[in-house]
């Protein structure tokens, strides 16, 4: 399962990495800005995380995770070379994507580090969602997490499906927490499924 983990773990940083150069490409930055916006949104999560659980920060022990950043900003960059636009949508699905890999595996940390499966999703929501805030700050955007479709919602939901389950399925909880993130946020993008708290304005006019 470790094997698994680390690979999953992986992935979720290319998809992140992928997600930071999407929106470094259609913010016009130059290369060292791409870096900066691939990384924080890989690797800022899981450093957030981390370090409110007291563990040693992920990728400071494995280099691995910085090169697989490198490797997907740079395969990025060459992809986009030959595209003159970038729908927001593109950007959206991988950042959805990122999602449903660090919803569950931020929760896996923390459950295996010994600590209740109520913190294990709020930091499964931490490690989803910190890394594309900074990403969307940095860029002067409004952070998703903050728009009205389901966003923390997804991750929270996935973290806890995954949590419920690994006791019993670990292979079943891994796919069922990446599945349920990714469908909700899929969703909530193509139908814009938000969760209303206060009444809109312009009914009180």
């Amino acid at each position: 399962m470790d094997i698994l983990f680390y690979w999953t773990d992986q992935a979720g940083v290319a998809v992140f990495a992928i997600a930071g150069t999407l929106l470094a490409f259609r913010k016009h930055m130059d290369g060292f800005g791409v870096i900066i916006l691939a990384s924080t949104t890989a690797i800022g999560g899981g450093t957030v995380r981390d370090l409110i659980l007291g563990l040693p920060v992920f990728w400071t022990h494995d280099p691995t995770y910085i090169y697989t950043i490198l490797v997907a900003a740079v395969l990025t960059i060459v992809w986009l070379r030959y595209k003159a636009y970038i729908p927001m949508t593109t950007l959206q699905i991988a950042d959805a994507v990122g999602l449903a890999f660090f919803a569950t595996m931020g929760a896996e940390k923390a459950l295996s580090a010994g600590f209740s499966p109520f913190i294990a999703v709020i930091m499964g929501t931490i490690s989803a969602c910190f890394g594309g805030m900074i990403r969307d700050v940095l860029a002067r955007d409004v952070p998703m997490v903050l728009k009205s479709e389901l966003y923390a919602t997804t991750c929270i939901v996935g973290a806890m499906v995954y949590t419920l389950l690994v006791p019993y399925y670990p292979i079943i909880a891994l796919a069922a927490g990446m599945l349920s993130t990714l469908i909700i946020r899929l969703g909530a993008i193509r139908y814009q499924w938000s969760l209303p708290v206060f009444p809109d304005h312009h009914d009180h006019h």
